[in-house]
């Protein structure tokens, strides 16, 4: 009964602790490892239950009964002994040449084990029971040295690999090593005293040992499954909205357009096959049949039919598709009129025709007109009725210091200034093209830092887009007069015929200083409400108000300068606040703030948070904003390596014009980015 009694609480003691991975967990929800642990714990259990038993038998001196129990128990020992291994080698995710040695090993003494036992039925080679008494045989204490060499061997081998090894695979080692070490000190034990039940109890602790990092480990693994699922979700998710946001975008960009169009086509170049997207009352009053095969050919006959006669011949040439490909090289658009009869009454259409981005598709617009024509050619005829000189001199000449009137078609111009009291203009200059002159005199007169932009801005094109939908375009920059800059800035407008540009040029250097003394003075008094305290940096509320006033541009339609977004992150902020305490918390933030500072030292810095820092990228540290990424980046790893200096995870994101509509839209990429940088540091081993 006293042997018996360890192998009852061992068996008990094994069930209880092994319960969840042994019985109630189902096979497909455990991972590889965990299911060669599942069958070493069934052999295991069958070696306890044969142990007790054992002990029981014994007592009756029922020979057949004692002996096969006996029978099993070395079978029993000799599987788990075999699975032992294989899970301690997939456990420990060693796969070279020295782990498949261990397994042929423990392979052949389990071979030997079975051969033993096979031969004992004939010759006891192992144990016997003569007159009813246990009795030892030679291949017993065999097997148990082979066992004890085995269990040596494969802790000798782990603790030679813990000791080249780190975190989470030094523990495997250590684990593996130190359950070997104690069934070898207790196979030992149990060869010296085989009546007593020291193997079941080794058996035990080796599996206690082992039994705590496999529920761990298992516990990562559904963590590890649970996240990829939750980041999956996550991105589908960002998908739908993000194709959610950018099917009303274009549902708004139609709905625009369709008020301002009649009818809106789009055609296949290759094919002539369209599509018709929207038709006002007024075009359908004339009851054009809707044909969807061939818009060349259908378009011309449409032509034939509704064109006012003096203009059939030229709309029925414009609807080929050789011509439309020829009026469109070297140019995304272009356009055209002519008089459509509606209702018995001519009407003036005009028609814009764009190519597509994948330049396999025309799109037409066309537009009725006749009310624009008939109040420009009304507006032409009171010019010339009462329109004068002095008029426009009344009106701008108080304003600006030269007035430059310039043909939109051929860019030819004249260029006016008021020289007395009047305010009557005077011809200051002419010329044959505005846009050229004005390219040449930049090189010499604008400020180097406007000299870019204000090309850029005198462009006849750029002006009539920026003038489709405003009624003034201005623009600010610097003359260099006698080695000095003048604030100067320029407005500009079309006339009502929409075929000259008006544009004034006024100097505000008074204007511009007068305000740089009043914001001098109110940015002392804010200064201090601006930074942060501890790293001298900006704070919150600086980045709030920096982020309105972006936002507000944005909102007013201004081609706002590139910039991109930097959200940092610290790690381990709190470790060192609980161990080295608050001070060294904050020498910690000041040290991020500098590194931060030193790289980006072109761009603002905001503090945030408590270890959160943004970075506002705009000029130089724009157009080298890799580079300083990579910069960051790479001295981060360096300080991760040394275990000195900060750690801070970082993410940065390009404000996209064509997509973005907040800023917060490029804060959140910005700042997805950090935490996936953050987790990528976590994987390298800091925490």
């Amino acid at each position: 009964m006293f042997y018996s009694s360890f192998g009852a609480l061992a068996l008990v003691l094994h069930l209880i602790i092994n319960y969840d991975i042994l019985i109630k967990r189902k096979k497909d929800t455990l991972s590889p490892s965990a299911v060669l642990y599942r069958q070493y714990l069934l052999s295991i259990t069958v070696y306890y239950i044969s142990d007790l038993m054992w002990g029981l038998l014994n007592d009756t001196r029922i020979t057949p009964l004692v002996y096969a129990d006996t029978f099993i128990y070395f079978l029993a020992m000799a599987a788990s002994v075999l699975l032992w291994t294989r899970y301690l080698i997939a456990y420990i995710d060693r796969k070279g040449t020295k782990s498949l040695m261990l397994l042929y090993a423990v392979r052949c003494v389990y071979a030997f084990i079975l051969i033993s036992l096979a031969v004992n039925f004939f010759k006891p080679v192992i144990f016997s029971f003569p007159g009813g008494v246990y009795t030892p045989g030679l291949a017993r204490y065999i097997i148990f040295g082979l066992q004890f060499l085995l269990f040596i061997i494969l802790s000798l081998y782990s603790f030679f690999n813990a000791a080249r090894s780190a975190g989470n695979d030094r523990i495997h080692y250590l684990t593996s090593g130190a359950s070997g070490a104690v069934l070898a000190i207790f196979t030992i034990i149990q060869i010296l005293f085989p009546f007593l039940p020291f193997y079941a109890i080794g058996s035990i602790i080796a599996t206690c040992l082992i039994h705590v990092f496999v529920e761990e480990d298992e516990k990562i693994e559904r963590d590890r499954e649970l996240q990829d699922i939750l980041r999956k979700a996550e991105s589908e998710h960002l998908e739908n909205e993000k194709t959610r946001r950018e099917k009303e975008i274009y549902n708004n960009i139609a709905e625009s357009l369709a008020e301002n169009y009649e009818a809106i086509y789009y055609i296949d170049i290759e094919t002539g096959r369209y599509q018709e997207f929207s038709a006002s009352s007024l075009y359908e009053s004339m009851q054009i049949p809707k044909y969807y095969e061939d818009f060349y050919k259908e378009t011309r006959e449409n032509a034939r039919r509704y064109a006012h006669p003096d203009d059939a011949d030229f709309a029925e040439s414009l609807y080929y598709k050789d011509t439309m490909l020829k009026n469109l090289k070297g140019r995304r658009s272009y356009s055209y009129k002519y008089r459509l009869i509606v209702e018995d009454q001519p009407r003036y259409f005009s028609f814009v025709v764009m190519l597509t981005k994948d330049n396999r598709h025309f799109v037409l617009c066309e537009k009725d007109i006749n009310d624009e024509i008939t109040a420009e050619n009304m507006l032409k005829e009171d010019r010339k009725k009462h329109a004068t000189f002095s008029q426009i001199a009344e009106s701008l000449a108080e304003n600006y210091d030269i007035i430059y009137y310039v043909d939109t078609k051929d860019g030819s111009y004249i260029g006016y200034s008021s020289r007395n009291i009047y305010g009557q203009l005077v011809v200051d200059r002419s010329g044959d093209d505005f846009f050229e002159d004005a390219g040449h005199n930049s090189l010499k007169m604008i400020h180097p830092q406007d000299r870019d932009r204000l090309i850029e801005v005198l462009n006849r094109d750029y002006l009539l887009s920026v003038l489709e939908d405003r009624k003034q375009f201005t623009f600010e920059y610097r003359l260099i007069i006698d080695d000095s800059s003048k604030h100067t800035r320029m407005s500009v407008r079309r006339t009502g015929d929409h075929e000259h540009f008006i544009i004034g040029v006024e100097n505000i250097d008074d204007e511009v200083r007068k305000e740089k003394e009043h914001l001098k003075a109110l940015n002392t008094e804010k200064e201090l409400a601006r930074r942060d305290e501890l790293t001298g940096t900006r704070n919150k509320t600086a980045y709030s108000e920096l982020e309105r006033s972006v936002q507000q541009n944005m909102d007013n339609g201004m081609d706002y300068l590139p910039f991109a977004i930097a959200v940092c992150d610290m790690n381990d902020l709190k470790k060192v606040n609980d161990t080295e305490g608050h001070k060294a918390g904050d020498d910690y933030i000041r040290s991020a703030a500098k590194l931060l500072c030193d790289i980006f030292d072109h761009s603002p810095v905001f503090r945030i948070g408590g270890d959160e820092f943004v970075i506002f990228l705009r000029g130089d540290d724009y157009n080298s904003r890799d580079q300083l990424m990579s910069q960051l980046k790479e001295t981060v790893m360096a300080n991760l390596i040394d275990r000195k200096g900060p750690v801070i995870a970082a993410g940065m994101s390009e404000y996209m014009p064509a997509t973005d509509t907040t800023v917060t839209a490029v804060f959140e990429r910005a700042d997805n980015a950090m935490y996936k940088d953050k987790r990528e540091l976590k994987r390298l081993g800091y925490p």
